[in-house]
């Protein structure tokens, strides 16, 4: 009988590319990899990998493999969850990864409500890689916190098997030093004011960089000093001393330093939407439900922070 690990080493192999790829992303070392693959492919009986002093690649059987084993693996997931919705009891571990700022924000918030679940465990890891619709798929975590930018609802385009619940919109806004001529709140911001300043910035090409360079194509101007940092908030603590201003996403200044003012930019603002996304197999299971529960009732509380964190842009403002 196949075992189920096995086929997810060979998946993950298929996703990596390499031994080496596959061990590090898994923690495990390449010769135990190979010889998990070794055992593999002697339960088989047919040659899964093509090996070569230049490494190893998949055969057309091995391909094969993969391919059923993503019905294989869906349909045991599905299964346990199944069998787990029988009992009225959260059980067992629920990994959850998040990009840094969702991260910060969301996990003094879900604490609380999981206390009431003695019998289940939430694992929160924070990763800064665009990975974890990734991590999803290949059964590394439960769920995912991803970002989009595009204003397309992701679930409409992405693969079978995955299921994405919209938890927040997460508007960019104006982060300036309090003492700056923008930081007063009862002038609303006004885009043309904002060429010829100084600008702190992610490196280009970073995401977070992307609603930014949105609204510098909307000022229509390039800015007198670009300062290039990475992370939100490494950018929002320069700001608070002063030496320029910054478009964040308003999750990032929920924990911003003080020393600065987050301003409303004019409509329509760039902005992105949070959302949390699983495998279809795991929503019947009673852990994964009480964690969406609690994910949703955290990104309500952010929202409110959210709404409180700027000032609210009046109606008809100029741009």
């Amino acid at each position: 009988m196949l075992d189920l690990r096995r086929l997810q080493l060979l998946r993950e192999f298929s996703a990596r590319g390499t031994i080496v790829a596959t061990a590090n992303a898994l923690g495990y070392t390449p010769s135990a990899v190979s010889q998990q693959l070794a055992t593999l492919e002697r339960e088989t009986g047919v040659a899964l990998l093509d090996r070569s002093p230049r490494g190893a690649e998949l055969t057309d059987a091995g391909r094969l493999l993969v391919t059923q084993s993503e019905e294989i693996l869906a349909l045991v997931e599905a299964t346990e969850s199944i069998l787990a919705e029988q009992s009225d009891v959260a059980l067992g571990t629920v990994t959850v990864t998040a990009f840094p700022t969702a991260a910060v924000a969301f996990a003094p918030l879900l604490a609380p409500p999981l206390r009431r679940h003695s019998e289940m465990q939430l694992v929160l890891r924070q990763t800064l890689l665009a990975s974890g619709t990734q991590k999803v798929q290949s059964r590394e975590v439960d769920i995912a916190l991803i970002d989009d930018w595009t204003g397309q609802h992701p679930g409409r385009t992405s693969d079978s098997g995955l299921r994405h619940v919209h938890l927040l919109k997460d508007s960019l806004v104006l982060a300036v030093p309090e003492n700056h001529r923008l930081a007063d709140p009862s002038r609303p911001v006004v885009l043309r004011q904002l060429l010829g300043e100084s600008w702190v910035v992610a490196p280009e090409g970073e995401r977070s960089r992307y609603g930014t360079d949105r609204l510098m194509a909307e000022v229509g101007g390039l800015p007198s000093a670009t300062w290039e940092f990475e992370g939100l908030g490494t950018i929002l603590s320069l700001v608070s001393s002063g030496i320029g201003i910054a478009a964040v996403p308003a999750l990032a200044a929920v924990s911003a330093p003080s020393g600065l003012v987050c301003r409303s930019l004019p409509a329509p603002t760039p902005e992105r939407h949070v959302y949390a996304v699983l495998r279809t197999g795991t929503l019947r299971r009673p852990a994964v439900q009480v964690t969406l529960s609690a994910l949703r009732g955290a990104a309500h509380t952010v929202e409110e922070q959210l709404a409180e964190l700027t000032d609210q842009a009046p109606e008809g403002s100029v741009r």
